[in-house]
């Protein structure tokens, strides 16, 4: 019952608060804070669980119980290790967003908290269902809180961009659903038994062609979400437009939702189909590093510079998820979660300035450091983390990216590589813009307080631990990233071509690396 726990400790803390904050918003936010620490400590649980030494990649915790059995539907709950990452994740940004809110919020704050943490609830089911339809549920769920979030307490073009969002995700998840439903009836044609738990669903014998087609619909579904280049354009003004606290969220766990998706049901579930798309992913990828950074350097908002540079994160993992080699996917892993802090702490540093000098407008900014010289200090480490520093941990996850990368494709490799030149132009950029140079408006602005400084020294000190000592992330994640790579590596055994049917097996490691870097075939 952990799982289940794990989802409803915010939703109920986010009830009470609301309720609470009908007579005294102070109350409010203590108990929305001290039910995301209480998730947070369940979360820690669960990792004295985890057996790194394990050989299985399987849940090592799973809660099923039946519900529609008829259609297969069922209330299947899970994790290992790369699920407990983000299940960690998710809980430690639910309390960096409350913090964060503390004093930004002011207005409606009961409806706000209990928006962030049903988001965070709906965020957590994301990474811990196992059933396709439970995880449509809570993959649809998570648009209604973060509607709100922008729509309600965002700035000026708040609605625009809310809608945009909302139009953007909903129609990617159609293309999604349409793979759930499709892959469902294919494996009952082919089966008899109607299923939508992912362990019953992979290794579904289908043709080729649909197998395709059905994957294009769960790849375009997350391409959305990650943001994958061309479909981006709604995170800079969702970025923009929501408050401090709905861009943590955004940046920090919605986009990883996106990657988590390709990693636990696109590849597994269509192993073959994603091998054949993978230089075309692979493809996306780079040109999400090289365009996200060279737009990020022509932004005149720092909040909208600072959303930029996610789609170039992102083209990073979506390069080393789609590369396929086991440094390509620990990249990925380690990226993701340093994404999330880095860029998470670099939205609270600009929430943070808005909210002293009311502006984001970089020619208004400018000589903080003089005045606050903690906001400079920070956003001199953030920025230097952002354009993947040696010593911070985004470096260690965008280097075994990039060498995982150099195995499969040495094109891709180098053309990316030159995304960490222009991240250094962008990351100088923001830094002399923001914090150095003259003081050309006479701020007279107060510093980080205590509340501020813990969160932003937390994130820091993360960054830290993880570029020295990646170690307990890829050991954490490591059985989960092998069966990955298992699923990614299999091969269709070519049957006759008059039945055109295709059935995944497992190929040894070597067969797959003389597949990839020789384009030979390979039979088993």
């Amino acid at each position: 019952m952990k799982l289940t726990w794990l989802i409803l400790i915010p939703t109920i803390g986010g009830i009470l608060a609301w309720i609470a904050g009908k007579r005294n918003t102070l109350a409010c936010r203590w108990i929305a804070l001290a039910a995301a620490l209480a998730d947070f400590a369940l979360a820690l649980s669960l990792l004295a669980q985890l057996d790194v030494s394990a050989i299985s990649g399987k849940p090592f915790v799973q809660h099923r119980v039946p519900w529609v059995s008829a259609l297969g539907i069922n209330y299947f709950v899970a994790t290992d290790g790369l699920g407990l990452l983000l299940i960690l994740l998710s809980t430690s940004i639910g309390i960096a967003a409350v913090v964060a809110s503390w004093r930004e919020i002011t207005d409606h704050v009961a409806e706000f908290h209990l928006a962030i943490m049903v988001l965070l609830s709906a965020i957590i089911g994301t990474f811990t269902a196992y059933n396709l339809v439970l995880f449509y549920f809570f993959w649809e769920l998570m648009l209604v809180p973060m509607y709100f979030l922008i729509a309600v307490w965002g700035h000026e073009n708040r609605r625009y961009a809310a809608i945009k969002f909302v139009l953007f995700t909903f129609i990617g998840s159609l293309f999604m659903l349409a793979g759930i439903l499709g892959i469902h009836f294919v494996h009952a044609g082919t089966s008899g038994i109607y299923t939508f738990d992912l362990p019953d669903l992979q290794g579904t014998i289908m043709p080729a062609a649909t197998a395709m087609w059905l994957m294009l619909g769960f790849f375009i579904g997350f391409a959305v979400k990650i943001p994958a280049f061309p479909l981006h354009t709604w995170l800079p003004d969702a970025h923009t437009e929501a408050p401090t606290a709905g861009s943590l969220h955004l940046a920090a766990l919605l986009l990883k939702t996106g990657a988590y998706g390709l990693l636990r049901f696109a590849i597994p579930l269509f192993p073959t189909a994603s091998l054949q798309i993978s230089p075309l992913a692979m493809a996306l990828g780079v040109v999400g590093v090289i365009y996200g950074a060279i737009l990020s350097f022509a932004q005149q908002d720092l909040k909208r510079m600072v959303a930029y540079t996610s789609v170039s994160h992102m083209g990073f993992v979506i390069l080393g998820i789609y590369a396929g080699t086991e440094l390509a996917l620990q990249g990925a892993i380690i990226a993701i979660i340093c994404h999330a802090f880095a860029t998470g702490a670099l939205f609270l540093i600009v929430g943070m300035i808005q909210e002293r000098t009311h502006t984001r407008d970089i020619a208004h900014l400018g000589g903080l450091w003089a005045t606050a010289p903690k906001i400079g200090g920070f956003t001199l480490f953030f920025a230097m983390a952002a354009l993947s520093l040696p010593g911070l941990g985004n470096f260690i996850g965008e280097f075994l990216i990039l060498l995982g990368t150099f195995q499969v494709s040495r094109t891709a490799a180098v053309i990316a590589s030159i995304g960490l030149v222009v991240s250094a132009i962008y990351g100088l950029r923001l830094i002399q813009a923001s914090v150095l140079g003259p003081n050309v408006k006479n701020w007279t602005l107060s510093d980080l307080n205590a509340r501020e400084t813990a969160v932003l020294g937390a994130f820091a000190a993360i960054l830290l631990w993880i570029g020295l000592h990646p170690q307990p992330i890829i050991e954490t994640a490591r059985t989960s990233l092998i069966q990955i790579r298992q699923d990614f590596i299999a091969t269709s055994a070519p049957l006759n071509s008059d039945s055109g049917r295709i059935n995944s097996t497992i190929l040894p490691l070597n067969k797959f690396e003389s597949r990839k870097n020789t384009g030979r075939s390979t039979n088993d």
